[in-house]
């Protein structure tokens, strides 16, 4: 997939199938770069029954594989790794306690970002 990520990180952990999209892992690829240490991915592609059964919206990026939530607990990391993805082009993040969601669908509304 790239230098940092692996195939196995994306997979839906309901099925195992994995749709994720090398586009967007190549755009994800350029925030671990500059972001300079590992980010662990928390959740990516997710199948349908999956996306329901933790209460994503029907719509979701993680269904479509142009989506990650990258587990983040330090508020400066939260940051820092915010400011990097919107240097390197995202304009869809969600923030948590927990994670940053990041993801670069085309169909849902630009330049937001949300809190869970």
């Amino acid at each position: 997939m790239s230098e940092h990520f692996q195939l196995k990180e994306f997979a839906c952990p309901h099925c195992g199938a994995n749709n994720i999209k090398q586009s967007f892992i190549d755009r994800l690829e350029e925030v671990r770069k500059v972001y300079g240490k590992p980010m662990y991915i928390t959740s990516g592609y997710r199948c349908p029954a999956h996306n329901q059964a933790v209460g994503g919206v029907p719509e979701s990026a993680h269904v479509d594989g142009v989506a990650a939530d990258i587990g983040c607990s330090l508020a400066a990391d939260r940051m820092r790794l915010i400011e990097i993805a919107i240097g390197e082009g995202f304009r869809r993040i969600g923030i948590a306690k927990t994670f940053v969601h990041l993801d670069i669908s085309d169909t849902l509304p630009q330049n937001v970002l949300w809190i869970y």
